[in-house]
């Protein structure tokens, strides 16, 4: 019989590879969307709606995924998810119009809810002191973003984009079947039967969830929408071909995902609170320099006019972008932290809630950045947007978490003296 240990550590590496597929599959249009933007003549507020519409989906499934793996158990949850994609994927490739792609889009965009059922069932296999960190190595799955990036542009160079869906379903079948062979189930981490669907749904009463919404909606909703946006963002801000900005592109993908796990740690280590004040106060600075357009003014001087140029360079640029993935992804795994600190019996649920709405911004975000640069005309507005996000998330955490800290502290420093 397969120990308690082994049986841990293989739902933890099968999740997490199998949640890496998932995520790759999910963020497949930011790489094919580029030639098939070209090809159907796509404005940038069409190419955020192409890139963003399997966001939507794996968005609005993932509460009732958490719900039902919370009810039935995570290992059927997340098999069944996975071959439900299969064909969707493969029929991408045939996609002629543009309502073609966004409808398969749909379909494929159930891959992104493998997020809430994966969370909840590699959580349970955990003690509390080690949640934190086996949700961050969970959660490091959101590197496919990078994975993507690395390969779909070279078989978009070799084959052309329609090889690429035909290669990511076949992968996805092949993950699917191996997850089910080296994963287990216990049925100690379902829910009884007696609970109904009201009351897990009463959870959304909690205005902490709706924080953590928040919180999510930004490191990991603006994850997934400058993962979808910065291929693009490289090509026509600097100029570069799609493999260059595709691998400039996961400098900001793939910390963002694989140091997940170091956030859980950190999480398990200083609390959630602390690794997330300081995520936004980083976060905040990087978007403010990310925020500057490029600019050209010029000086009347004594001399004549003088014309200076200030902007970021691609090197500095892709600096900022790197520590805003580190970042990112200690956030990532610290609002999870909070969850499994102060929801340990409804993970499932409350997961599902958080990561709608974490979904959520990386639906809309993207479709937003494009509607700003058709507006403004400045594709840094993009970073302007998120600078306010991040703004407003930190006047929340302080007022319902700082200021209350330090009135407790006051107080009981009075009644000391």
């Amino acid at each position: 019989m397969t120990s308690r240990t082994t049986q841990q550590f293989s739902v933890l590496i099968m999740s997490t590879l199998a949640f890496t597929v998932c995520f790759a599959v999910w963020m497949m249009f930011a790489v094919i969307g580029i030639p098939i933007k070209k090809t159907l003549g796509l404005n940038e507020t069409e190419f955020g709606l192409l890139a963003a519409t399997p966001v939507l989906t794996g968005s609005l499934i993932r509460l009732p995924l958490g719900m039902w793996t919370d009810k039935y158990g995570g290992r059927i949850v997340f098999f069944l998810l996975m071959l439900s994609t299969v064909i969707p994927i493969y029929l991408i490739s045939y996609a002629t119009e543009f309502w073609q792609f966004l409808t398969a889009g749909l379909f494929v965009g159930v891959a992104g809810g493998s997020f809430s059922v994966g969370i909840a069932y590699c959580a349970r296999w955990f003690t509390k002191e080690k949640q934190g960190l086996a949700m961050g190595v969970f959660g490091a799955g959101n590197s496919g973003a990078a994975v993507t990036k690395f390969v779909a542009p070279a078989i978009v160079i070799a084959w052309g984009w329609e090889m690429v869906p035909q290669i990511y379903a076949a992968t996805m079948l092949v993950t699917a079947l191996a997850f089910w062979m080296f994963t287990f189930s216990d049925p100690k981490h379902q829910v009884p039967s007696t609970v109904t669907v009201k009351d897990q749904l009463k959870a959304l009463k909690d205005w902490r969830v709706w924080k953590y919404c928040q919180f999510y909606s930004i490191v990991f909703g603006g994850y997934v929408a400058l993962s979808l946006w910065m291929v693009k963002y490289y090509v026509t801000e600097y100029g570069f071909d799609i493999k260059t900005a595709a691998l400039l592109a996961a400098c900001f993908s793939l910390p963002g995902g694989v140091l997940r796990a170091a956030g859980g740690w950190l999480s398990d280590k200083w609390g959630a609170h602390t690794v997330t004040w300081w995520v936004f106060w980083v976060s905040l600075v990087c978007l403010f320099f990310l925020s500057y357009p490029q600019t050209d003014f010029t000086i009347h001087t004594v001399n004549g006019p003088q014309t200076f140029h200030i902007g970021l360079s691609p090197t500095v640029f892709t600096i900022f972008m790197f520590i805003v993935g580190v970042s990112w992804a200690f956030g990532k795994a610290s609002v999870f932290k909070y969850i499994s600190d102060e929801y340990p019996h409804n993970i499932g649920v409350i997961s599902g809630i958080v990561g709608l709405m974490g979904g959520l911004g990386g639906f809309i975000l993207p479709i937003m950045f494009g509607a700003l640069v058709d507006l403004t005309g400045v594709r840094s507005s993009a970073f302007m947007l998120l600078f306010g996000v991040i703004w407003a998330s930190l006047m929340w955490m302080y007022f319902t978490e700082v200021k209350p800290m330090y009135a407790s502290k006051k107080s009981a420093f009075k009644r000391k003296s």
